[in-house]
């Protein structure tokens, strides 16, 4: 058993070390006309990203902003493929947390709308996402609610996350690009937030059921 073994992962090795041969051979053996087109692919690239983060920014995104009704969210979510909105409330001072953590991130990730909508004044959409705990941040993708960020139970359990902690959180989403490892949140020890319950609005949000279509 150990000598099949063996075998297996010394085939394996064989294999992988002959693809990465055939990948260097292919690089050696590019001609002029090869490296050319490479080099106009990777420009058109750039062009298109470029494109698209003068578009995003023409939409509002890199700002943290409040959105004034519910109308102004479902526009928002015809226009940005993705969305990052914080449902607040005034009184709730654990919302201003999260306002100043936003601000920072919005401004790292052009490719996502950051914004705010205040919950009390926004009953209907608040209703329709299941929302009873504030702060709340719903992620959307493509007109798609993908995930909910509720209270601070997945940010370490505390009030003094970094940005840093909630960026990888949204991340998680896909809302937004992340240059780090996803599988290792960016905070490691962090003194538990207690004695303070969450701030409830609404009844029957269900975690489970967070792909709600946003389209009207």
């Amino acid at each position: 058993m150990e000598h099949l073994l063996e075998n297996q992962l010394l085939n394996a090795a064989q294999t992988i070390e002959k693809q990465l041969d055939q990948q260097l051979d292919r690089l050696d053996n590019l001609d002029s006309d090869d490296l050319k087109a490479i080099r106009d692919q990777r420009i058109r690239e750039m062009k298109d990203l470029n494109n698209k983060k003068q578009e995003w920014i023409r939409n509002g995104h890199g700002t943290y902003t409040e959105l004034a009704n519910e109308k102004e969210f479902f526009e928002v979510s015809k226009k940005s493929p993705n969305i990052v909105c914080h449902f607040y409330k005034d009184s709730t001072e654990r919302c201003r947390i999260v306002d100043m953590h936003l601000k920072i991130i919005a401004g790292k990730h052009v490719e996502a709308k950051f914004c705010k909508v205040n919950a009390e004044k926004s009953p209907f959409l608040t209703q329709r996402l299941r929302i009873k705990v504030i702060p709340t941040i719903a992620l959307v993708k493509d007109s798609k609610t993908r995930d909910f960020i509720v209270g601070f139970t997945d940010l370490g359990n505390c009030d003094d996350f970094s940005t840093e902690m909630l960026e990888w959180r949204i991340a998680q989403s896909g809302a937004i690009d992340y240059k780090g490892d996803l599988m290792q949140p960016p905070d490691v020890k962090r003194k538990p937030y207690i004695n303070r319950p969450q701030k409830t609005i609404r009844s029957g949000y269900d975690s489970d059921d967070s792909d709600i279509d946003l389209d009207d």
